[in-house]
C-alpha cells in the first residue's frame, strides 16, 4: 500500500469516525427517528454522499455505532481481570458486575442506548443494528455466566442452569438501571445499585450453599 493509498485510507477512517460521533450526538438529543442523514451530514461537516458511501443507509449507520461500542468494550474486557484473593464472595460478584455490565453502561452508553431503542421497536424487517445488539448481548451474558459458574463451583453448588438465570436477571436489571440513569439517576447511583444487586445475587447463592 503506497503513501497516497495509505493517506486516503486514513482519511476515510477519520471520516467514518466523525460520522459515527455525529450520529451519537444527534440520537442523544432527538432519538432514533430524529436522527436523519441530513442532520448527520450537517453535524459531521461531511456531504450526504460521503455518508452513503461509507454506510449505505441509516440502518447501516446505527449498526456501525452499536458495533463500534461493543468492539471497544470487548477490547477492554480482554485485559486481565484481577481480583483480591481475600475478597468475599459478595465482593467477587460485585467485581464481576462492575467489570462486565457496569463498564459497558458507563463507558459505552451508545451501545445500550441504540440497542434498547431498536429492541423496543416493532418492524416487519429486522434492522441489522438490532441483530448485532442481540448477538453482542449474548456474548456479554456468556461472559457473566462463566464468572458466576466459577463462583458456584467454588461453593460446590450444582449448576442446573442457575448461573444462566442469574446472568439473565443481571442483564435485565442493568437494562432498567441504565434507562433510569437516562431519566434521573447518575452514574454514582448506577455503581451503588450494582453493589446492591451483587448483594442480592450473593443471598440467592447463599440459599443454595450446602450446609
Amino acid at each position: 500500500m503506497g503513501p497516497k493509498t495509505t493517506r486516503r485510507h486514513q482519511q476515510g477512517e477519520e471520516s467514518k469516525e466523525r460520522i459515527l460521533d455525529a450520529v451519537i450526538q444527534i440520537a442523544a438529543e432527538r432519538g432514533y427517528e430524529g436522527t436523519t442523514v441530513s442532520l448527520v451530514s450537517e453535524r459531521s461537516g461531511l456531504p450526504v454522499s460521503s455518508i452513503y458511501w461509507h454506510f449505505g443507509n441509516k440502518d447501516e449507520l446505527i449498526a456501525a455505532v452499536i458495533e463500534r461500542g461493543f468492539r471497544a468494550w470487548s477490547a477492554e474486557q480482554a485485559e486481565p481481570f484481577e481480583v483480591d484473593p481475600a475478597a468475599t464472595r459478595r465482593e467477587l460478584i460485585a467485581a464481576i458486575l462492575h467489570h462486565d455490565v457496569g463498564s459497558l453502561a458507563r463507558r459505552h452508553p451508545e451501545f445500550l442506548r441504540f440497542g434498547l431503542m431498536l429492541t423496543l421497536e416493532q418492524r416487519a424487517e429486522e434492522p441489522k443494528g438490532r441483530t448485532l445488539f442481540l448477538e453482542a448481548r449474548e456474548t456479554s451474558l456468556e461472559r457473566i455466566v462463566g464468572g458466576l459458574a466459577l463462583v458456584l463451583e467454588a461453593e460446590r453448588i450444582p449448576d442446573d442452569g442457575f448461573a444462566r438465570r442469574l446472568g439473565q436477571l443481571i442483564i435485565a436489571t442493568v437494562d432498567g438501571l441504565f434507562l433510569a440513569t437516562r431519566a434521573s439517576l447518575d452514574l454514582d447511583d448506577l455503581n451503588s445499585h450494582l453493589d446492591l444487586l451483587a448483594g442480592a445475587i450473593d443471598l440467592l447463592i447463599e440459599e443454595r450453599t450446602p450446609r
